[in-house]
Parts: C-alpha cells; structure tokens; sequence
C-alpha cells in the first residue's frame, strides 16, 4: 500500500475524484463494480489502483485484463498501470490491432501481470498463440463499455467470456454513458455488482438502463457554443475559426477520415501546425500524431471519434465539432476531451442547415442551449479565394498521395507475381527431377 502511495504522490494525485473516492472501497472488498462518470473524473485511476492493490497480496502472471475500444486508449490505460505500478515492478503488455502478431506473442510469453487489449486482437491471441490463455484471470476491466458494444465488438468480447474463469474473478465496467447493450452485458459478466453513478443526473443513468435517451450532462467548468452556417461556406468559418482561436490547442472532430487528412493540409497550407488522427493511418502514425499534440507541437488535432474516447490530453483548451456526430451521445464524449479534472474549456460546433435536427438531439440530451458564439462574417467572406486556394492544393495533394500509393501496391502485387512464377518453375523442375 505505502508504494501505491508514493506513486500517486509522485504523479501529483492528492485528492480522489468522486468516481475513486465511491468506487475504490467497494474494488477493495472484492465486490464487481459498474461505474458511470463524465470524461475526465479519473475512472482509469479508479480501476488501476484497486487492481495493483490485489495483485501486491497475491502477485501472479495475468493477473488483471483491460479491454479498451481503440488502439490509443489501450496504450494509454497500459501507461497508467506502468505509472502506478513503477514502485512494484509491474509488468504489463498491450495487444492491439496494427502491431505485429510475433512481437505481441513474444510480450505475452514474458507472463505480464496485466494485458490491456483491443478485443478483436486479443481474441487472435487466444486462438492462436500457443501456451497463452487467462484461465487463471483475478480481474477483468472493460472501459468505455457502451462504445465497446457501440463499435460491434459484442461478438469478440462473448469469446472472450467464455474462456475465463467464472469462479474467482471480479469483473468491472466503466463508461461515461449507460446504454441498454451495457446493461446486458453488465447481466451477462457481472455477479451482484455495486453501481457506482457520479454524474451530475444520476436519474439519467437509470433511465438509460431502459434504452431511452435521458440527460447525459456535461461538466459546468465546459462553456458549449455552436454556430449556425450555410454548408457552402462550412471551410470559411473553419478557417475563420483558426485563426480566431490561434494558439489554443484543439481537438477538431470530423465524421470521415478523408474530411481528417484533408482539413489537415488546409489548416497546413492556411500556416496553421495540424496533425490527422483516424483509421486508415498505420499505428505508427497515430501514436506519432498523439505525441505531437500531447507535447504542444502541433496546436491542432484533426480527428474522427478515435479520439473521442477516454484520451487524457490535459491541455485541450477548445474541441470543435467541423460534423456534428451522428450518435447524439458521442457529442458527450467529444466535448469530454477538453475541461477535464476542474480545468474550464469551451466546446464549438459548426451547425450547417442539414444539421439542425441532429443539433435538436444533441440539446434535448444534455438538457441544455448552447449558446451562439459570435462571429465576424465579414471577415469570413473575406476569406473564401484564400481558402478556395488552400483547398484546392490540399486536394491535389491528396490526389497525388493516392495515386503513389496505388502505384507502390500495383509494384508490390507485380512483384509478388514473378516470386510466385519463380517458385512454380523451381517446384515443376523439381518434380521433373524427381520423376
């Protein structure tokens, strides 16, 4: 226990969030826990320690498993662990799509006390990494579970079920938000849990239990505002918007990855430091385009709702939404990026004339009217040749970069090809031969 202190002492951690100070002493008595709190209270904490904790009274190889929604959450929740853990020794390892599958065996067969894990990765292991399961697993963590469920995981993390132990397990669940498909799953997964509800509409939750839409709220340090545009010039208010919130740093969301890569060289050719987050990128730079921005090299994070989830990135000052989301929850879970921990932040979303309706279901979830942020549009017009421009080299660009890419996979398959032949010929000599 004196470690676990020293580690929370020396990662700045004084005082508990509502989430841990709730939701940690029923961990420690051994109780299976389903935990709902806004983005940015602290639920990795709330997990991570009561896990350590076990694991020093009875230390063993998988110990504790951690099922994440995306790539960039495992990664973060496994430094958390690592963080916390440093005093104990801890190992751990994370397994997610988009890494080689050898590396991963490889970090599996060292035995880590902890795996943080995509579900469909992990169910790659289970099935073929020989020597490796987790029968033997004390703690199993699902966070973010509705977006678990959300991204169609279901399938995988049923397999992942029913190959651990029933006996002797806790399980926990942690999501910002309460759907159905979580209550099911929590039915399914968790023996006479403890709901832990530290939102600000705790009647919200339950009703979400049910399937119905409720008031999912967000926090009072966030200041929302939204701005009504025609769509035909949605790039002018963006590249306005630039400008006017020049050396914050943003979050911007968008609803495709192609919208991600392209506003991302507008904003470059505009002189403003961005970096895409999305999909279609190698792992490689992703994480690349998260360390960037955690690092304040780049102001501006161009991003699909990959990032929407549990990412603690403590200096957000602004999310702005470029799409508004198409599931009204995810809304929560965007703007949760920024005024996190106390901190003040404010939120702006590009409302265009097909928006309006989803707009409509985004205020009747949160129970409240944002505001409208005020605009100079003379200014914006001003901009629409500079922005044509900037738009139109971006495109060619892209155009460019898909082309090369086509061309490096046509060389590849080609390649691929003459090895084939080279092969066959060697194989029918040797056949000749051998007759």
């Amino acid at each position: 226990m004196e470690s676990l202190c020293q580690s929370c002492e020396r990662l700045g951690f004084r005082k508990p969030t509502a989430i841990q100070t709730q939701s940690i002493p029923y961990a420690l008595k051994g109780r299976d826990i389903i935990g709902l709190a806004q983005t940015g209270s602290g639920k990795t904490a709330a997990f991570v320690l009561p896990v350590l904790q076990a694991l020093l009274e009875t230390p063993q190889p998988f110990f504790a498993c951690v099922l994440a929604p995306t790539r960039e959450l495992a990664i973060q929740i496994s430094e958390q662990f690592e963080a916390l853990g440093a005093e104990i020794g801890l190992r751990s390892a994370v397994i997610v799509g988009g890494v080689d599958m050898v590396a991963q065996a490889v970090a599996l067969s060292k035995r880590p006390h902890v795996v943080v894990a995509t579900p469909g990765r992990l169910v790659d292991h289970l099935e073929n990494t020989k020597g490796f399961n987790l029968k033997k697993l004390r703690y199993l963590v699902m966070d973010e579970a509705d977006r678990l469920l959300n991204m169609d995981f279901g399938p995988e993390i049923d397999k992942i079920l029913r190959v651990l132990p029933k006996e002797g397990r806790r399980t926990m669940l942690f999501s910002a938000t309460m759907t159905s498909k979580v209550a099911k799953l929590q039915r399914a997964s968790l023996q006479d849990p403890v709901r832990i509800d530290v939102t600000s509409s705790s009647s919200s939750a339950a009703s979400g239990l049910d399937g119905d839409e409720g008031k999912y709220a967000t926090v009072e340090t966030l200041c929302q505002y939204y701005i009504f545009l025609p769509a035909k010039l949605k790039d002018c208010y963006f590249a306005w918007l630039l400008g006017n919130l020049a050396g914050q740093s943003m979050i911007i969301f968008v609803s495709t990855c192609a919208t991600a890569q392209r506003l991302a060289l507008l904003s470059r050719s505009l002189g403003y430091g961005a970096v895409p987050l999305h999909g279609q990128m190698p792992q490689a730079q992703r994480l690349s385009a998260l360390n960037k921005f955690r690092a304040g090299e780049r102001k501006i994070l161009l991003a699909t709702d990959v990032a929407s989830r549990g990412l603690d990135i403590p200096q957000v000052d602004c999310v702005l939404n470029y799409d508004i989301p198409g599931h009204s929850k995810d809304y929560v879970h965007r703007v949760g990026r920024t005024a996190r921990a106390g901190r003040s932040g404010k939120s702006i979303s590009l409302v265009t004339q097909y928006d309006v309706e989803q707009y409509q279901r985004i205020e009747q979830l949160i129970g409240k009217k944002l505001a409208a942020y005020s605009v100079d549009k003379e200014q914006v017009a001003a901009l629409q040749d500079r922005v044509y421009e900037a738009n139109r080299q971006g495109l060619l660009q892209m155009k460019e970069e898909a082309e090369k890419k086509k061309d490096r996979g046509s060389n590849g398959r080609k390649r691929g090809a003459r090895m084939a032949m080279v092969q066959g010929g060697e194989d029918n000599e040797r056949l000749e031969f051998e007759e």
